[in-house]
């Protein structure tokens, strides 16, 4: 199912066989929340961009819709038109980012909807019902996300919790990957590592979840708050008490450069909304560093984005244009963006690939960092 192919360093190349497609790692997965990436990218611009993964949101999809009606229809992939894989996260992280509207006990937790206040209860069991109804590739255990400055105590009694569900989820996975009407009876699962930024806390976590013999693991619980150092640190002790023949994903992380970080330190799997965030704001990546595409001094500037980037903006659109759709505000102009940033990043994920197979990522490495400081 997963293959390390070559490695460098603790840097890996791999490929990961499922049910609804090989992926190819390391990789970058577009995050579509609702079963849709911000800014009106279709799944023929998803084929376009060379995406390998999608990725959806638990919580909001039950919220909004709702899983059962989505699987009613048939499950995620065909409701959104998407034959490749798809990864749903648990709800876990809304654990961390709707703390003032919920209330975490031993069963699970008791939310608030963000929507319209009704009242929900999410536990590990029926977060796995919800990501069984949705019919994803892999479905991700629900964990508690706590704050990176969270003291040691709650920390620890989190992440202890935490592992009591993992248990949960494994459990209820099987029992529902055996149900009759289980639209994908072949879902994966995969743990997640937390324990803020306690390395001890941590590499003790790592341990206990790698002996429960999942399809994958994550680092969660990083990118919310804690400087990039940290981060950086925690991996480098924690990413190598995690299973080496099992896929290994850094949730929510990140920049160009913390993916290359990542990668360095035994990464496979990466997701951030930063793309398709920065894009409806203009914001575009380039081998130079971000630019700022409401700045002046694009105005009369008929370039692409980026010079001999295959995306479908640089390849028909000038800057000039885009600022000017950008300003007028319309759609095209943030769709446009989004649609370059997309392109950026995966096309990113398979430079690294390529360099990897080559034996230079540190190279690879060096020379993307020292563009993207240098700026235009």
């Amino acid at each position: 199912m997963y293959k390390v192919l070559k490695t460098e360093g603790r840097a890996k190349r791999a490929v990961m066989e499922t049910v609804h497609g090989t992926i190819q790692t390391p990789v970058f997965m577009n995050v579509g929340t609702v079963a849709a990436i911000k800014g009106a990218v279709s799944t023929d611009d998803l084929h376009d961009i060379g995406t390998q993964v999608q990725l959806s949101n638990t919580y909001h999809l039950h919220v909004r819709t709702g899983d059962k009606t989505i699987k009613e229809l048939g499950g995620l992939h065909k409701f959104m038109v998407w034959d490749r894989p798809i990864l749903t996260d648990s709800g876990g992280f809304q654990v961390f980012s709707l703390r003032g509207l919920r209330k975490i006990k031993e069963e699970g937790v008791y939310f608030q909807s963000h929507i319209d206040g009704h009242k929900i209860f999410m536990g590990p069991e029926e977060s796995m019902q919800i990501q069984s109804n949705l019919g994803s590739t892999i479905a991700m255990a629900f964990d508690e996300c706590p704050s990176s400055k969270a003291d040691r105590k709650y920390v620890t009694d989190s992440v202890n919790r935490t592992t009591r569900w993992l248990a949960r989820c494994k459990t209820e996975m099987a029992r529902l990957n055996g149900l009759e009407d289980t639209i994908n009876k072949n879902q994966l699962l995969f743990g997640i590592n937390q324990g803020a930024i306690y390395e001890d806390i941590r590499i003790e976590h790592a341990k206990r979840i790698a002996e429960m013999d999942l399809d994958g693991y994550a680092v969660g619980g990083l990118a919310v708050g804690e400087s990039h150092e940290e981060m950086y640190h925690i991996l480098e002790e924690t990413v190598p008490y995690l299973p080496q023949d099992k896929p290994t994903y850094l949730m929510g992380v990140g920049t160009p450069a913390n993916i290359l970080e990542g990668v360095e330190r035994g990464i496979d799997f990466f997701d951030c909304v930063y793309p398709s965030r920065n894009g409806r704001h203009g914001h575009v990546y380039t081998d130079h560093g971000k630019l700022n595409l409401f700045n002046q001094k694009y105005e009369k500037d008929m370039r692409p984005i980026e010079e001999g980037c295959g995306c479908p903006a640089c390849r028909t659109y000038s800057r000039a244009y885009i600022r000017h759709l950008l300003k007028a505000k319309e759609m095209l102009g943030m769709r446009l963006c989004v649609l370059h940033n997309l392109y950026f990043y995966n096309h990113m994920m398979e430079e690294i690939r390529d360099a990897l197979d080559a034996g230079d990522f540190a190279g690879y490495k060096k020379r993307k960092l020292e563009g993207m400081e240098a700026g235009e």
